[in-house]
């Protein structure tokens, strides 16, 4: 089994050279750090992950975390000594408010080090995700008492935090959420309802979990709009900041899972004793305004994962096929057996779990650097930077992780028939990256969203902009030799966009038809702006590759893979536009009754 190494150099590269680290470093709200900073920082965060994390990941699936009789949950032990450490080293605070104890890094380096992590175990990262999205939501919507309560705490990983949406008969539908709050009249509330699908819910990791719970209160408006938002401990916490009584929320069971069998997914209750003490966040009917905060967060986060569960999975299936020998490979002397490595279907997988794996990053921390860049400009520069990173926010989460699903499988297919057997660990990783697609807001949530909010901001315009900006990035490419294909294959991506989105702008009035095209619609611009951005990585390394110096091979293959990309990748998405065209007539034609 290939132990992970963290892909440093892959990340400084995008960092570097598509995200733009070092002229975000220079705003006045970056201005404190410095690029070597960030990557010593990286570096360090990288050998913690390899050597403490990494080595967690299979001793996490196989022994799974425990829930008792009594209500608790039991996480295996070398998970307990990981999360100690990692509080120790106080990464999690990296990117957050230095008022609070946090480092003021842009969210972009952060979300590197969220790479590795997840890479390093995906269900131990989760409770991370979790955290730094219930720190995003009270660090915006929060009483001042209520961020210095909570926050130092939480940045330091002393707290964890969850969020509580999803309830039994509701799903997806927010809306349909029927758990209620009842103020006390000294300005707390007792919470009462059910909540299912909480990550780290309940575990036996930080000394407190603060639930962020959506609720009703008396008299609130139907749907989404009478939701509010509330703080609700595990441990109630005294005026001091120590830790008092348990609050009435209790841990009922854990799912048993595909995957993730590490993480814990539990369903709550909350009141089952009286009502659990909760606290307002913001006002009263905004809590799904205040949810979104943290949940487009965690949709960045939850895409990342198909990209850190690729790059595991690509490990390890690049050492199995250097070393596995099984058959002659083509022009192998005679009688000789060779690595399966040398055969050319696998180098066909392999390369594309490379050229995903980089279009991937640069796709998602291009996201991350777009947020950075709105909270660090003022006026039309920051809207801008803000409507990118918007529509960025559904291309990361749902083309990566279906991205993500895929080039797992790919890693399990190169196995062979050892990739179906659990002892090669191979098979984890195809195991827990399946929720990623689930997680946030199914995929197809996501494809909504891209039309139905994020196509239309300023009358298509953002979109067509980033279309252009990928027509100019094709240019580049054109003027090299080596890489014209793939300027002109981008070229014909961005026109099939184009057209698509123009479709979709014909057929606005018509919600099915919309929606009927939405999954298509997102793979097509997703997998052109990330060719895209992926050339403008393949640009910079014939820069580089051309000034020599000795990471000069590693520039080489940077090129190689972005002109797989851009030659057998990248001419996949015209072939999206028929369907997207084709209407959504022939989803309907058949009943229900017929579909069985």
């Amino acid at each position: 089994m290939t132990d992970y190494a963290p892909p440093l150099r892959d990340i400084r590269f995008v960092l570097d050279e598509v995200a733009g680290l070092r002229e975000l470093l220079e705003t006045e709200r970056f201005g404190h750090v410095d690029p070597d900073t960030v990557h010593l920082v990286l570096e360090e965060v990288g050998r913690f992950m390899a050597e403490v994390v990494a080595p967690t990941n299979r001793i996490g699936d196989q022994e799974g975390a425990v829930w008792h009789e009594d209500g608790t949950v039991t996480l295996p032990a070398p998970f307990k000594q990981a999360y100690d450490r990692m509080v120790e080293a106080g990464y999690g605070a990296i990117p957050f408010d230095p008022d609070f104890g946090g480092g003021g890094f842009p969210w972009v380096s952060a979300l590197a080090i969220q790479e590795m992590l997840t890479s390093a175990n995906m269900a131990f990262s989760l409770w991370a995700l979790l955290t730094q999205g219930a720190i995003d939501a009270i660090s915006h919507h929060g009483s001042a008492e209520q961020k210095a309560m909570y926050l130092p705490k939480m940045l330091t990983g002393q707290w964890t935090g969850t969020m509580n949406l999803t309830e039994p008969q509701a799903g997806s539908d927010v809306g349909a959420l029927t758990s209620k709050a009842e103020p006390t009249g000294d300005g707390s509330w007792r919470i009462s309802g059910q909540k299912i699908f909480i990550t780290y819910g309940e575990q036996d990791l930080s000394e407190n979990i603060i639930h962020l719970v959506l609720a009703r209160t008396p008299g609130a408006a139907p749907g989404t709009r009478g939701i509010s938002m509330f703080l609700v401990p595990k441990f109630l916490v005294d005026a001091d900041g120590t830790l008092g009584d348990r609050n009435d929320v209790t841990c009922v069971s854990i799912e048993h899972k595909l995957g993730i069998h590490g993480s814990p997914t539990c369903v709550l209750s909350f009141g089952e004793n009286g009502g659990a003490l909760g606290w307002l966040v913001g006002d009263e009917g905004q809590g799904m305004r205040n949810m979104f905060t943290m949940m487009n967060n965690a949709r960045l986060s939850v895409g990342l994962e198909g990209l850190a569960m690729a790059e595991r999975a690509y490990q390890q299936a690049l050492g199995y096929a250097q070393d596995r020998v099984q058959g002659a490979a083509i022009g192998a002397p005679k009688g000789v057996n060779s690595p399966i490595i040398d055969h050319a279907d696998v180098r066909r997988m392999l390369m594309m779990q490379r050229a995903w794996i980089d279009a991937m990053r640069c796709l998602t921390y291009t996201n991350a650097a777009e947020l950075d860049r709105a909270v660090s400009s003022q006026g039309e520069d920051r809207q801008a930077h803000q409507e990118i990173a918007d529509l960025f926010i559904p291309l990361s989460k749902a083309l990566c992780t279906d991205v993500g699903n895929e080039m797992t499988s790919l890693a399990v297919q190169i196995h062979g028939g050892m990739g179906f057997v659990e002892e090669t660990g191979v098979a984890q990783h195809y195991r827990d990256i399946r929720i990623a697609a689930i997680y946030e807001g199914t995929n197809g949530i996501q494809a909504a969203d891209l039309v139905a909010r994020k196509l239309p901001m300023r009358g298509g315009q953002v979109v067509l902009e980033q279309l252009a900006s990928c027509e100019a990035t094709a240019g580049e490419l054109s003027a090299n030799a080596e890489l014209a294909r793939y300027g002109a294959n981008l070229v014909a991506g961005v026109e099939a966009a184009r057209q698509a989105t123009m479709w979709l702008a014909d057929h606005a009035s018509d919600p099915n038809q919309v929606l009927g095209a939405s999954v298509p619609y997102l793979r097509l611009l997703g997998t052109v702006i990330a060719g895209g951005l992926l050339g403008k990585a393949a640009v910079a390394a014939v820069r580089l590759a051309e000034a020599g110096g000795p990471d000069a091979d590693f520039y080489r293959a940077k090129i190689i893979s972005a002109k797989f990309f851009g030659e057998h990748i990248l001419p996949t998405a015209p072939g999206l536009l028929g369907g997207i065209t084709a209407g959504c007539d022939d989803l309907f034609a058949l009943t229900a009754e017929q579909l069985r």
